[in-house]
């Protein structure tokens, strides 16, 4: 090969020189890359000085080369192009941690925070609070001999350590710190105007308490209840003809339902006390006037039934004298109205003796402020979702707002009066439903509307927690030790009968929760697994099959699903619309579960007068019967001085040489003891039988 002339392209062969000014084509310099790359040609074509076909083009226009790199420079080995995407990411990472360890360690540029620590929090929550990253947390754990993970909950000692470990400021507060401020500031005098009085009808059971309301507000309330008894508490509101509004909150008088009674007193400012004229005082009527004296709130007694034959008025003021309750007729500060439910008999005057003594109260509340209020009564209806009646108490409650109730919170989409009719908004004394809440809230629990879902929330979870806290430690309490439990398994005294509750609402549950408690034997107690507002689902069978438990469905019924398990794993669900059929079929099972009684027998007493010995059989005893009769394998006791020195069975029992089933009183034999020998003259045989008889 010859020398390369001037102006050759360096690894070309046979080429023209081009003129130094004039630039050279993209195409050529890609071609001269490859071809420097390539080496000297070997190929016959190349020592023929023929090039190889052009390549497409390699490298963008000028234009677009800008900020790129070519295939040459490329080839010519750009170290720092050839590592990987990955390599490079890794580089930066591992210099950005030593910049900030760096940052650390001097101490410069460092976020100091307050940190906010509760009684418990997880690990990934205080990451957040103090702005850094979970893996940190957990190294910091890890450090002080903590394994953790993301997840898991530390207490507040270990987090205050870790915080300060990053260098943060610590304020540590109280779980319980969340309800703080909930129920607002107490209401000036200025703020204060009339609202409603809030009434609460009470008496006997089957006094005529709801079919007097009925006749007030003329419907038919009573009619609805199973087996004419309410077993639920009803809020209403009616205005009377000048006016004046009145609420009234009809509780059930059956005693079951005390504690729902005892919730209508703490919300009421009269009570209504209902007798029936014919009746008189009875045991739920006391328990009433002591609700009403506990709430401190003054009573109006309601003389039902005046228009049936033979009443005997004064028998009524009488028995109501004996507890403390002196109406005006009598000098005391009470007051009778005497009233027909039926007739509809001075039913004028009752609302006007409830309306005076409203007057005397001077009844106010602050409309202008969040809503408060307590909840009557709940359930869980299966087109609207968790329903609760509600007593609003102070404040103005809207649709929209957002309510906290017991452990459940919500928006409250829907709310409706007493007649089914939607409104905006809900005054003071006013009895409302409302739709929204997350779960059906326990009755008796407060309402109050609060800022945002946030503050909501947060109440909630704790409440709940805390209500899982509590069954947690009632059901361990329950069980005791492990070694107790099972002592009383090897004894045969574990014995329950285990109920699943379902009921249409809360009041309900809670009434059958008490009444089965008092089943409770002290050889069989009576256990409810679970107490719920709601049809029967899935997971009440499979509560009740693994504790093979009853279920108890009070106005409602199960799902298909749920009755097709029952029936597959042999799970009982028994239905019931009055609560007196609950109590009397569990008490059946109770019995059932019970061990038969044994019950001692006498039989007879005899004296020894001889003792014989006898080789084979031991000491034989002469005696004579003084009372009653011995038979033979009855138990026997031998007396010494009036004290019992044994206690075992009758082997032997003859009269004369001849063996005897009994000898009866005046009749000598001739006994002895199944291997016992230590007899002597004087000594008393006491004989008895134990017999088994059925538990009552």
């Amino acid at each position: 090969m010859g020398a390369r002339r001037p102006g050759a392209a360096p690894g070309g062969m046979g080429l023209r020189p081009r003129p130094a000014d004039t630039p050279v084509p993209i195409e050529e310099e890609n071609r001269r890359a490859i071809a420097r790359r390539a080496g000297p040609p070997t190929s016959t074509t190349a020592r023929k000085g023929v090039l190889p076909p052009k390549k497409p083009t390699l490298v963008p226009s000028d234009r677009r080369r800008e900020g790129r790199i070519d295939l040459a420079a490329a080839i010519e080995g750009d170290d720092d192009r050839g590592r990987s995407l990955a390599s490079v990411r890794r580089a930066r990472e591992r210099e950005r941690r030593q910049a900030e360890l760096a940052r650390l360690r001097s101490g410069g540029e460092r976020v100091v925070r307050d940190v906010i620590i509760p009684e418990t929090i997880t690990i990934q929550e205080l990451a957040n609070r103090m702005a850094a990253r979970t893996g940190e947390v957990v190294k910091v754990l890890f450090r002080m001999g903590v394994m953790a993970t993301a997840t898991q909950s530390i207490d507040a000692d270990t987090a205050e350590l870790v915080a300060t470990e990053f260098g943060h400021r610590i304020r540590r507060v109280a779980e319980s710190d969340v309800e703080m401020g909930l129920e607002g500031d107490a209401d000036t005098e200025e703020q204060l105007l009339p609202r409603p009085p809030v009434v609460t009808i009470m008496g006997h059971v089957d006094h005529g308490k709801t079919s007097l309301l009925d006749a007030l507000r003329k419907t038919d309330v009573a009619g609805r209840e199973a087996g004419g008894i309410t077993q639920h508490i009803g809020a209403y509101m009616i205005e009377t003809e000048a006016g004046d509004k009145i609420t009234f909150i009809d509780t059930p008088g059956h005693e079951a339902f005390t504690a729902m009674r005892a919730r209508g007193a703490s919300v009421t400012d009269i009570v209504v006390l209902v007798v029936a004229a014919d009746d008189g005082v009875m045991p739920q009527t006391v328990e009433a006037i002591n609700h009403a004296k506990a709430a401190k709130v003054p009573m109006i007694v309601a003389v039902n039934k005046i228009d049936k034959q033979g009443v005997n008025l004064d028998r009524v003021r009488n028995e109501l004298l004996q507890h403390e309750v002196v109406v005006e007729s009598l000098g005391g500060d009470v007051q009778e109205i005497q009233v027909s439910a039926t007739k509809g008999t001075n039913l004028d005057k009752l609302l006007e003796a409830i309306v005076l003594q409203a007057e005397v109260l001077d009844l106010k509340a602050n409309p202008d402020r969040s809503a408060e209020g307590v909840v009557i009564e709940s359930k869980l209806d299966k087109g609207r979702g968790p329903v609760a009646t509600v007593l609003i108490q102070r404040g103005l409650l809207q649709q929209g707002e957002i309510v906290v109730a017991g452990a459940e919170w919500g928006r409250v989409r829907a709310m409706l009066d007493d007649k089914g009719d939607n409104i905006r908004d809900a005054e003071p004394s006013q009895p409302v439903e409302i739709l929204g809440l997350s779960g059906v809230p326990a009755a008796g629990e407060t309402l109050v509307a609060v800022e945002d879902e946030a503050r909501a929330r947060e109440v909630s979870e704790f409440r709940q927690r805390k209500l899982r806290e509590k069954a947690a430690a009632a059901i361990s309490a329950g069980r005791g030790t492990l070694n107790d439990m099972l002592a009383r398994i090897q004894a045969g005294d574990q014995k329950e009968v285990a109920v699943v509750v379902k009921a249409d609402v809360q009041g309900s549950a809670e009434a059958l929760g008490v009444t089965l408690n008092k089943l409770s034997r002290e050889e069989v107690r009576v256990r409810v697994l679970h107490s719920a507002v709601g049809q029967i689902t899935e997971s009440d069978i499979q509560l009740a099959k693994a504790s093979d438990a009853v279920v108890v469905a009070f106005n409602v019924r199960a799902t298909t699903q749920a009755r097709e398990m029952a029936n597959r794993d042999g799970v009982e669900i028994r239905y019931y619309s009055i609560i007196y059929e609950v109590s009397d079929d569990i008490e059946k099972l109770v019995k059932g579960k019970l061990a038969p009684i044994q019950r001692e027998k006498f039989l007879g007493y005899a004296t020894i007068l001889q003792v014989f010995e006898v080789k084979r059989l031991g000491n034989i005893a002469g005696c004579r019967v003084t009372e009653g009769v011995v038979r033979r394998g009855a138990g026997v006791r031998l007396l010494r001085d009036n004290v019992v020195i044994h206690q075992g069975t009758l082997s032997t029992l003859r009269r004369f040489k001849d063996d005897a089933k009994e000898v009866t009183n005046g009749y000598e034999c001739g006994m002895s003891f199944h291997n016992y020998n230590d007899i002597r003259v004087g000594d008393i045989i006491e004989c008895y039988e134990v017999e088994t008889i059925a538990p009552e």
